[in-house]
């Protein structure tokens, strides 16, 4: 039987909720398998992402018009609730009633929830009616609460942010990772000029503008699914966002250079860095898992990078064999805190797992330093924005390893920092830079 937009938003949520995908990639796969028209299909990406980035809110809610406590209902009882809310809560244009009425068919088409149907009715009934009632966290009395239930994010996260970045700052930030990220693509500037791909765009009803500063950039307006366009199909660009251009730039390969990308999957920064080697010389491009480097294989042969040779190795135990090379990137296994916009699950990730990070990121950097010619290139990067991975790690390594030098960053003008920082390394912020959340530090190699 088809389903209808909020089925859909429902099924997805549950798949994330207990752990089975990423939000990205759970939405697409959900998209693919159940056919929506256009208009169904933004709405249940909205409900998707809506109900997911604002759960601590729709929480501090719904908590107050349910009986039981929230951890004591199904997963399913408990997605519906949340989508409801949010569109009661956040979403002017659809009918409260609509909402209630949806989420009420949503857990009676499940006979496991069924007998739930009158619970869920009741408690949006009673949101619908108490809203406007409900008592917020004071901000001058508790001021992280009030913040965790203003942006959706957990206090920890906010404790960590405030502490390395400042409350005003950091308040921006939280508002920037409230709006919709930029879908930027990058021009396979070995087939096409930028400039070419934007008016050929234009033919496929998708408008884009150049980035200045960014030379091969394009930002996208409005474009659907991506990846059914006939120049994406034609090897003619792929997404990324600007963050990791700028990373590849901040690397700067040249042409014929051997260049090593030790944790490259899904392949965005070894296509960009081929295209700026023009397709010449090596880019050796590895991951942990095959099905991954299948995928970076893929892409390349799509975009038509035959210096692109992908690979399976672990970067933190590769084992004796390593590959000389004039340039390494090192953009390593991170908690994601820049990526919010994208991957809100993310933020509630429970703080312990982020702790153990460091250590595997300094392993896999010190193993990719013994892969740096003399003279050559090492480039660490996190998309975290958490500077027990970020700064200390680069710190670290330039206190332990005295065969490497600090390298000065040129930034690309209208680009900027948003906090001091040393020379050699750069965070890039969604408010400052228009990017992810993002860290690189750079290291030559003493002659």
């Amino acid at each position: 039987m088809k389903r209808n937009a909020r089925q859909v938003a429902l099924d997805a949520l549950l798949q994330v909720e207990t752990g089975q995908g990423y939000s990205n990639l759970v939405i697409d796969k959900t998209l693919k398998r159940d056919i929506l028209d256009p208009r169904d299909a933004a709405l249940a990406t909205t409900l998707f992402y809506g109900a997911l980035e604002r759960r601590i809110s729709l929480d501090y809610y719904l908590e107050r018009f349910s009986k039981p406590p929230l951890s004591q209902l199904s997963p399913r009882v408990l997605a519906a609730l949340r989508i409801a809310a949010y569109q009661i809560l956040y979403l002017d244009k659809i009918p409260a009633s609509a909402a209630v009425n949806e989420a009420v068919n949503c857990v009676k088409a499940d006979k496991r929830t069924a007998r739930a149907a009158g619970f869920v009715n009741g408690v949006l009934r009673s949101l619908l009616r108490g809203k406007e009632a409900v008592s917020l966290p004071d901000p001058a009395r508790s001021p992280l609460e009030a913040e965790s239930v203003e942006f959706s994010c957990p206090v920890w996260l906010l404790r960590l942010w405030h502490d390395a970045y400042g409350d005003g700052f950091t308040r921006e930030m939280l508002q920037a990772f409230m709006e919709p990220p930029n879908l930027y693509i990058r021009a396979n500037t070995c087939r096409i000029s930028p400039g070419a791909l934007q008016r050929r765009l234009a033919e496929e009803g998708v408008p884009a503008e150049l980035v200045p500063d960014v030379p091969g950039a394009l930002l996208l307006g409005r474009s659907g699914a991506v990846d059914s366009l006939p120049s994406f199909q034609e090897g003619l660009f792929h997404v990324q966002d600007l963050s990791s251009q700028l990373c590849c730039a901040m690397l700067d390969p040249k042409p014929g250079q051997t260049v090593l990308d030790v944790c490259a999957a899904p392949g965005g920064k070894t296509f960009t860095l081929a295209q700026r080697m023009e397709n010449t010389g090596r880019v050796l491009a590895f991951d942990l898992h095959k099905a991954k480097v299948g995928l970076i294989r893929q892409g390349a042969r799509r975009l038509g990078l035959s210096c692109v040779e992908a690979a399976v190795r672990d970067a933190a135990h590769p084992g004796e064999e390593r590959p000389a090379a004039d340039a390494v990137l090192c953009d390593v296994p991170c908690a994601g805190l820049g990526i919010l916009r994208r991957k809100p699950e993310i933020r509630y990730k429970n703080p312990e797992d982020i702790q153990s990070l460091p250590a595997v990121q300094k392993q896999i950097l010190a193993e990719s330093a013994k892969c740096v010619r003399v003279g050559g290139i090492l480039l660490y990067s996190t998309c975290s924005l958490n500077p027990a991975e970020n700064r200390a790690v680069a710190d670290w390594f330039e206190e332990t390893h005295p065969e490497f030098v600090p390298d000065p960053l040129c930034l690309p003008a209208g680009q900027r920092r948003g906090i001091p920082e040393p020379p050699h390394q750069w965070t890039l912020f969604p408010h400052v830079n228009g990017t992810d959340g993002f860290f690189v530090a750079r290291f030559c190699r003493r002659g």
